[in-house]
């Protein structure tokens, strides 16, 4: 499987949202990163390589798809290690890692489960692993041409706790729906997801993107904290279904 067309990537035209959900990530990240060994699976082009890397003591950056990965390496030369893996048999010794990320890749994965051992695995005992993904619950959710499997809170707290993490659920970015414009751009988006009219590749997005959100920025190979606000977390709380926020965070310990 190639990811490169679902992937954001340097260059790709992007809304200003997308900058701060992409800054959110790392900054989230970055706080239990300094001076740890830091392992990013699926880190598609790396764009936040670098950013990590000025706090961590390492860094090491792995994704499935090699052409992403060439992109990456064209970007930081021997500044961080890149490995192509697979999430699902990570190679690396056991308890080699203080922090392991997953950001936006989890639905892709064939066997959740599988990653979730490994990363029990390559964590050392007081480890952390910190995972970003889309809310399926969100009201205009559309999902991946790739992707396998997407989870609620409800869901990812339950499929973690039972592979032996003690999880700690976030969510970000609370759907916009009060005015007029947000409301038709709601009712647009969800006709268009049910009649299978949005492109299924990043490229053919950004037409889209342009006519409902105006001006886009180009992705840049390396994100700054000049280029966005992050967006605060604010815990799930004890209920079901979440349907106005996009964004779900996981931080977790292994028990």
């Amino acid at each position: 499987m190639d990811y490169s067309t679902v992937t954001e990537t340097p260059g790709t035209l992007v809304t200003g949202e997308a900058l701060c959900m992409l800054l959110t990530r790392y900054q989230t990240a970055a706080g239990f990163c300094e001076g740890k060994a830091v392992l990013e699976v699926a880190c598609g082009s790396g764009q936040g390589l670098g950013y990590l890397a000025r706090r961590a003591r390492r860094v090491i950056g792995g994704d499935y798809t090699e052409s992403l990965l060439r992109t990456a390496r064209g970007h930081y030369r021997d500044r961080i290690p890149l490995v192509c893996l697979d999430a699902h048999a990570l190679p690396f010794r056991a308890q080699s890692f203080d922090v392991v990320l997953l950001f936006e890749a989890l639905y892709y994965l064939a066997g959740p489960k599988g990653f979730l051992e490994e990363c029990r695995r390559v964590l050392r005992s007081n480890g952390v692993l910190v995972i970003s993904t889309v809310n399926r619950e969100w009201v205009d959710f559309n999902p991946s041409p790739h992707s396998t499997k997407y989870f609620s809170a409800r869901e990812l707290k339950e499929l973690l706790t039972q592979m032996g993490f003690r999880a700690e659920i976030y969510r970000a970015f609370r759907v916009a729906s009060g005015r007029p414009k947000d409301r038709l751009v709601s009712a647009l988006k969800r006709t268009a997801v049910f009649l299978d009219l949005i492109p299924k590749t990043m490229k053919g997005k950004e037409w889209l993107k342009r006519i409902f959100f105006g001006r886009l920025t180009p992705l840049p190979h390396e994100i700054t904290e000049e280029m966005s606000r992050p967006c605060p977390l604010a815990p799930v709380p004890e209920r079901c279904p979440i349907t106005d926020f996009k964004m779900l965070y996981a931080l977790c310990r292994p028990l």
